[in-house]
């Protein structure tokens, strides 16, 4: 006699896992993962599933949502069992060229480039304050966009940053800004083309000349930019400096004692990450969170919701600049260093393997990112020890867009 218990051909976690479409839960509705609301707040929800749902079927959006600290860092490190698509992918046969960050000439001369252009692009942005301005427009977007505009060549050309941004953004899920980035993608290879051509006989001491150099085409420029971290500079410098003014006492502390810096720019990167979120992908079926995820599933990473997770983090959404319980220098090889998590930053890939100073190797983008944003705030709380928010301004953060970078976009402050 057949034992049909054994025989069936649903397996445990099958069964176990079976839904109706379209099926919630009573605590969190999908939608509200898309809404104005979560732009503004990408905590609440998340931190709900965080607790209740690690890992949820988010019908709505076709995806799972991974929200612990533990479960969203083994995802992202764990190359075995899941992939990072490439932006160039939401464009089709239109992006066919070939992504050269990681070509050992390109890492080393953007590393370096970058470091060159900043000294005049930071004071450039200082001696423009004064008064009261916008601290995020003023001095956060005038330093990074000098910065990267000279270290790629492109004379800050106003009209090259409104087609890359639009190329980045078409990337995401919004059809209307794919449509856009499509435009923009092309004037991108029709203005890179004939850059290109003059970098290749006079090479000037920028990225497009090491390019040039490389015979990288206008389509591997393009794929290159489109792929490369822009954003986490100065959304993390605008969200460290919101984050100061709006907490007087960490402020304070700060200003007595200046070495706190760099505590508080690695706090704000935990309390409030430039990229909330993340997209990985099952290379094949994969089994965990008791859910067997089919191959090429979406498994959306909240680095929102890790970066407050209560099991690692005391009071995880007070901004601390003297919190113990959070790593204060970059780890290497993974999250933890000395004992301690560290924040979740997507932007800068998986912790480094390379030393903390390589001889052979650039500095990581961690490490980078991290010496500009405190060197640029050191140097402004130098010049304006007691630049505070202008009354009735208040300093806020959202995304964007849903995919999009979570910082503040308006801090209006008054400099003496």
């Amino acid at each position: 006699m057949t034992d049909e218990t054994t025989s069936s051909s649903y397996r445990t976690y099958e069964v176990y896992q079976r839904e109706r479409v379209g099926e919630t839960t009573n605590l969190v509705n999908p939608r509200d993962l898309i809404s104005d609301e979560y732009l503004a707040d990408p905590f609440t929800v998340p931190g709900v599933l965080r607790k209740h749902y690690p890992c949820y079927r988010d019908w709505v959006g076709n995806r799972f949502w991974v929200t612990r600290y533990d479960d969203v860092t083994s995802v992202f490190v764990d190359d075995a069992n899941y992939e990072t698509r490439p932006s160039a992918a939401a464009y089709g046969q239109l992006i066919s060229g070939t992504d050269l960050r990681h070509n050992t000439e390109v890492q080393q001369g953007w590393v370096d480039l970058v470091d060159n252009a900043a000294e005049a692009a930071l004071v450039a942005a200082i001696d423009s304050l004064g008064g009261e301005c916008d601290l995020a427009i003023d001095f956060v977007d005038r330093f990074a966009a000098d910065v990267f505009s000279t270290a790629l060549g492109v004379d800050g050309s106003a009209e090259f940053g409104g087609y890359l941004t639009a190329l980045k953004a078409g990337a995401g899920w919004d059809e209307r800004d794919r449509i856009a980035g499509v435009e923009a993608c092309s004037n991108l290879q029709t203005m890179l083309t004939e850059w290109l051509a003059d970098r290749k006989s006079s090479p000037a001491d920028d990225l497009l000349s090491v390019l040039a150099q490389l015979d990288a085409s206008a389509d591997d420029v393009v794929a290159t930019l489109l792929e490369i971290d822009l954003e986490t500079l100065p959304a993390s410098l605008a969200n460290t400096w919101c984050l100061l003014l709006n907490n007087g006492e960490q402020f304070a502390q700060v200003r007595d004692e200046p070495r706190l810096m760099k505590f508080a720019y690695l706090e704000a990167l935990r309390h409030s990450p430039p990229q909330a979120t993340a997209d990985r992908f099952t290379r094949h079926e994969v089994e965990r969170f008791g859910r067997l995820l089919p191959k090429g599933a979406l498994v959306h990473l909240s680095a929102a919701a890790a970066n407050r997770d209560p099991q690692y983090f005391a009071d995880p959404d007070s901004f601390d600049v003297t919190r113990k319980d959070l790593c204060q220098r970059e780890p290497r090889g993974q999250y933890r260093a000395d004992g301690l998590p560290a924040g979740v930053v997507f932007a800068h890939g998986r912790p480094s393997r390379n030393p903390a100073l390589p001889k052979e190797a650039p500095r990581s983008s961690y490490a980078q990112t991290r010496d500009l944003a405190v060197r640029a705030s050191l140097a402004l709380l130098e010049r304006f020890p007691n630049v505070e928010l202008a009354k009735g301004n208040a300093a806020t953060m959202s995304q964007d867009r849903l995919g999009g970078t979570y910082r503040c976009r308006k801090l209006q402050v008054r400099t003496s």
